[in-house]
């Protein structure tokens, strides 16, 4: 009897322990090494047909010629056959004469398919090269 006992309370102690254990590797990790903290992005100037490279710090502002450009996130895929780059873009056209402090694009763009969220600018084009 007093071995059925110490069985049942070693059972019990081991279920606490497999309880325990299933609640820390069940929680979702988070994705700190896939996230970012620079964006780079690629500048077509459509009237003298050049290319700028730029490097921007998320959170921070850039200003580029007439445009105010903003990286809010940045993501890279979990998926190593073919990555896929995501970044979340503020750009303001500062040249606006009405002074109107709108946004010319804000929304999620892809390296893969920048036609899926188009920037849309008569003088500039956007594209999203990498995340690092």
């Amino acid at each position: 009897m007093i071995q059925l006992k110490k069985n049942i309370q070693f059972g019990k102690v081991n279920f606490l322990i497999f309880l325990i254990y299933f609640f820390f590797i069940s929680q979702p990790l988070p994705l700190i090494a896939n996230e970012g903290r620079f964006v780079e992005i690629k500048v077509l100037d459509k009237v003298s047909s050049k290319t700028d490279l730029l490097k921007l710090e998320i959170g921070k502002e850039i200003k580029f010629k007439g445009l105010l450009i903003k990286s809010l996130k940045c993501k890279n895929s979990e998926f190593d056959d073919n990555p896929e780059i995501t970044a979340y873009i503020q750009v303001k056209d500062m040249t606006s004469k009405d002074k109107n402090e709108v946004f010319i694009f804000n929304g999620w763009t892809f390296s893969s398919s920048p036609a899926v969220n188009p920037f849309d600018h008569p003088v500039y084009d956007v594209w999203l090269k990498r995340c690092y």
